[in-house]
């Protein structure tokens, strides 16, 4: 082959690999010099050597594919041959700081000056369906073009990676992958999570970690949320949805803390008693400086042969919004009534929240309500560095 078509077959499957993204770090290939050489042979062949991130990475199987496959748009089909290399630590190092941004390392990039919106949702009590709300709300944020990211800050009950369909038959989650001491979080629905079940080890081999207590104070609670925040590489976020452990103790605390800026959605059921604690989670959220922009209201009935059946009773959340919003300019809205469903119980234990599996559903379509207001919601820019000059 000439030089000229060889440099020109390079350069073509160069430009083919600009669309082969990475599937934990979702960036280009091209982005994270994963691409060591392109070299063109006699007879239009054309052999591609790609640097992992790490030895075992675990989409090394998905990264040769999508590389082999475009290649052969440039070289023709069975045209393209793969090497699968490693980076090496100095490689690793360049990556990481390419990746932060110029931030320094084990900085929150979520603090004052984000432009991260940092939705925290919360209840007075548990098993009101918070976290089910909470993944629904993430994947129904990512469907519409959102950059979404998801932290499971309920240490003692995760419940994210099974209500989001990552885990296996044995419910334990997958591992993240590290990169020198960089965490990339798994991806489900377009939606990229971290939780503490990904790193319990089940009791006894071939158990199940979501089985395992975990039971941690105070303290060990703070540097797990604080290691989420400045460990895991989100990317540049649109929304982070923080699903809080039921009630008013450290890692609600410690989230007023680490995301001074972070907005508040409180969930409760109908009942009068799930609607007293609620308000009271509310107020811990105002007391640590956050905003508190809506309350949903979850398991408000189900649509029954003689009309709506109220089994937990009704009006709960909107007496919550009531009570939230006295004494405050702003009033704090009521987003939506979630009713009682079979298929977003359905969804939950399948891994594929309710928003995909059934759109149509009473259930989904009051969660897509609650993403559109979280959606327009105005930015504030409190608390942020504006980069104007006067002249």
């Amino acid at each position: 082959m000439p030089p000229a078509d060889a440099a020109a077959l390079e350069q073509g499957v160069l430009v083919a690999l600009a669309g082969v993204i990475d599937p934990e770090i979702r960036k280009p290939i091209t982005e994270l010099d994963m691409v060591e050489s392109v070299s063109a042979a006699a007879g239009g062949r054309v052999h591609v050597v790609i640097r992992l991130t790490i030895v075992g990475c675990p989409a090394s199987d998905r990264i040769e594919r999508d590389v082999r496959q475009a290649a052969e748009t440039v070289a023709g089909p069975g045209n393209a041959d793969v090497t699968l290399s490693v980076m090496t630590p100095e490689q690793r190092a360049a990556l990481t700081e390419r990746l932060r941004g110029g931030r320094a390392a084990r900085g929150n990039p979520f603090g004052p000056g984000s432009l991260t919106r940092v939705i925290a949702i919360t209840s007075g009590k548990g098993g009101v369906g918070k976290s089910t709300i909470t993944a629904n709300l993430a994947v129904a944020l990512a469907a519409r073009g959102l950059s979404v990211g998801l932290v499971d800050a309920d240490v003692h009950g995760f419940s994210i990676p099974g209500l989001l369909g990552l885990v296996d038959e044995h419910g334990n989650a997958p591992r993240p992958t590290r990169v020198d001491e960089m965490i990339l979080p798994p991806v489900a629905h377009g939606v990229k999570v971290i939780s503490i079940g990904m790193f319990v080890e089940p009791a006894e081999p071939g158990g199940r970690a979501s089985s395992v207590a975990v039971a941690w104070r105070g303290p060990m609670l703070h540097r797990t949320l604080n290691q989420f925040l400045t460990d895991v590489y989100f990317g540049d976020l649109d929304m982070l949805l923080v699903d809080l452990p039921p009630g008013t103790g450290d890692v609600a605390i410690s989230l007023g803390q680490l995301l001074p800026n972070a907005e508040v959605v409180v969930v409760t059921t109908p009942q009068p008693a799930a609607a007293d604690v609620a308000e009271r989670s509310g107020v811990v959220a105002r007391q640590t400086g956050q905003r508190i922009v809506g309350v949903v209201e979850n398991m408000s009935g189900f649509a029954g042969p003689d009309g709506m059946v109220e089994l937990f009773g009704a009006g709960g959340g909107a007496v919550v919004a009531e009570r939230l919003s006295e004494g405050h300019p702003a009033p704090v809205p009521l987003l939506a009534s979630v009713p009682l469903s079979i298929a977003l119980r359905q969804g939950g234990d399948a891994g594929t929240p309710v928003v995909v599996s059934a759109p149509d559903d009473p259930a989904a379509r009051a969660i897509e309500e609650v993403a559109a207001h979280l959606a327009a919601l105005p930015r504030s820019l409190g608390g942020r560095r504006l980069d104007l000059s006067v002249r």
